[in-house]
């Protein structure tokens, strides 16, 4: 894998925060304080503040979807997106975008998804079946 990623971002319950990213994501929980938590966002650094989380707007074309930018979130290999996508569909997330494929058999095929936690926060996480085409032209 590359060099982990750092991201820092605000959000407005630090006990919705760890029953999402640690409990529903199954991220595993790092340092903290009373205003703050990181976890291992699958193999990065989330650093998750007590704040006003950042202004989103649907201004991003995906598809014939409109989706929150700025948004965040990780590509995983297909077995892992689809597991990921089992949970989060058990859990009864409510999905901006549903589990989905994209590019289908185009050079960068990928699955898709697009929800919030519970701050907010827009989050897109992809599935490739082939890690080496994420760059794929």
């Amino acid at each position: 894998m590359p060099t982990p990623f750092h991201l820092a971002v605000n959000v407005t319950d630090l006990n919705e925060t760890r029953a999402f990213y640690g409990d529903l994501l199954g991220c595993r929980e790092g340092r903290s304080t009373d205003s703050w938590v990181d976890y291992d966002f699958f193999g990065h650094q989330l650093s998750l503040h007590l704040g006003t989380p950042f202004e989103t707007a649907e201004t991003g074309k995906v598809g014939a979807h409109m989706v929150a930018m700025p948004h965040f979130g990780v590509v995983l290999a297909l077995d892992d997106w689809r597991a990921l996508a089992d949970r989060l569909e058990a859990a009864g997330t409510e999905w901006v975008i549903p589990p989905t494929v994209r590019f289908e058999g185009e050079a960068g095929e990928q699955w898709t998804m697009f929800f919030r936690d519970p701050s907010g926060n827009p989050i897109e996480v992809k599935g490739f079946r082939d890690m080496t085409k994420v760059f794929a032209t």
